[in-house]
C-alpha cells in the first residue's frame, strides 16, 4: 500500500503522473498527527524502511473527486509499512497500535469511511504462513473494527498482484474470498509489474488507485 512506483535500485524516478498530483482537496495525516497536503511519495516520513514511490492512494483521492466535485476535502491517512507480514499487524503489536493511534488522531477532525487494506506478499514465503492468513487478517480485521468503534467499518483488500514463495495462491484465495461483512476485494492479478517482479509499476499504482475508488463508491 505504500507503493513504490518509479522505484529502481532504491533511487525513486520522481515521475509523478498527473493523477497523482497535489491538490489542495486531497491532505495527509502527516508522521506527526498533523494535517498537510497530499503528495507523492505519500508515505514519506511513515514508511521508513523502504524507499517509497508512487502508490495508489494519491489516484484514489483524485478520482472520489472527479465522481463527486462538490467533496469538501479528502484525507488520506497512511500507514502502511513495507515488506511486513500480518503477524506485525496483530492487536498489541507496534504496527497495529500505530495505526490505531493514526486512525483515531484523523477522527478527531473528520469521519472515517473505510480501510484500504494491501498486504501480504511477505506471507507468501511458506505455505503455513500463508495458511494462517486467513486466521490472522480476520483477526485484524475485527480487532480494528472493535478498537475504532467501528463494527460495519468498510474494508477494501487488494488480492496480491505478486509474491515471494509457495504461497501466494494461497493467500490470494484467502484475500478473494474473505467471509466478512462490509468487505470489498480488489484484484491486482495482472496489473504491470516493475523489473523486481514483485511491486507494482507506476501506472499500474493509477490503475489501482482508480479501482479502490471503484470498489469504494460502489452500490449493490
Amino acid at each position: 500500500m505504500a507503493g513504490q512506483g518509479g522505484v529502481e535500485n532504491r533511487r525513486w524516478d520522481h515521475v509523478v503522473p498527473p493523477e497523482c498530483q497535489a491538490s489542495p482537496k486531497i491532505q495527509k495525516l502527516n508522521a506527526s498527527l498533523q494535517w498537510e497536503e497530499a503528495k507523492e511519495p505519500l508515505h514519506d516520513g511513515i514508511d521508513t524502511r523502504a524507499v517509497e514511490g508512487v502508490g495508489p492512494g494519491i489516484p484514489f483521492a483524485h478520482t472520489l473527486l472527479q465522481r463527486n466535485p462538490k467533496s469538501e476535502i479528502i484525507g488520506l491517512v497512511p500507514c502502511a509499512i513495507s515488506a511486513t507480514r500480518i503477524l506485525q499487524w496483530q492487536k498489541g503489536q507496534l504496527l497495529y497500535n500505530q495505526l490505531l493511534t493514526r486512525a483515531q488522531a484523523a477522527a478527531r477532525s473528520g469521519t472515517i469511511h473505510a480501510l484500504l487494506w494491501y498486504q501480504g506478499e511477505s506471507d507468501t514465503d511458506t505455505v503455513p504462513n500463508a495458511q494462517a492468513y486467513k486466521r490472522r487478517l480476520q483477526r485484524f480485521i475485527n480487532d480494528i473494527r472493535a478498537d475504532l468503534h467501528l463494527p460495519n467499518l468498510l474494508i477494501i483488500v487488494v488480492a496480491l498482484a505478486s509474491g515471494v514463495g509457495p504461497g501466494f495462491e494461497i493467500v490470494r484465495q484467502t484475500q478473494l474470498n474473505l467471509n466478512l461483512q462490509n468487505i470489498r476485494v480488489v484484484d491486482a492479478k495482472g496489473l504491470g509489474l516493475k523489473s523486481d517482479h514483485l511491486h507494482l509499476s507506476t501506472a499500474s499504482q493509477v490503475i489501482l488507485g482508480k479501482k479502490l475508488a471503484d470498489a469504494f463508491l460502489y452500490h449493490p
